[in-house]
């Protein structure tokens, strides 16, 4: 942002479907906690993870410790920090960047935000992650990007 580093947290399923993202100026616990806690908050009880794979850096799991004390998160949550086990969010993230790459950098943490929510809605629809929300129909995809940006 720029000039300025920022990183960009994703969450996605065994399958490579995007769950959500979050950008942050930092990578601290308070990042990582507040990317955690609100993946948490917006998914529904049958859609909590059982287990959950991060890169090897140690602000995940004082984050998720600091959720399972607070009762946010499953006391049985697996946390795993193994390299090939994070190979499917390191994959996905990727092309992401590849499409970032081509923007040329961002003036502002806003406007990095609404671009990269674009980019992974319209992701989100190529990889049909979303058609049981619009059924396959052009007017239903119209309603859904309504929807996700408040138009």
């Amino acid at each position: 942002m720029n000039g300025r580093w920022s990183y960009l947290y994703r969450a996605v399923d065994q399958r490579g479907d995007t769950i959500d993202f979050y950008l942050s100026s930092r990578r601290n616990t308070k990042s990582a906690y507040c990317f955690l806690g609100k993946i948490l908050n917006n998914v529904k009880k049958w859609q909590i993870p059982q287990v959950i794979n991060t890169d090897k850096a140690p602000t995940y799991g004082r984050a998720l410790s600091r959720l399972k004390r607070e009762g946010k998160c499953p006391p049985d949550l697996e946390h795993r920090q193994i390299k090939y086990k994070n190979n499917v969010i390191e994959c996905d993230h990727g092309k992401l960047k590849r499409i970032i790459r081509a923007t040329l950098g961002f003036k502002s943490m806003k406007t990095a935000y609404a671009t990269i929510k674009g980019i992974e809605v319209m992701r989100a629809l190529r990889k049909g992650q979303a058609s049981s929300f619009y059924y396959g129909q052009p007017q239903g995809e119209v309603c859904l990007i309504n929807r996700v940006f408040g138009l």
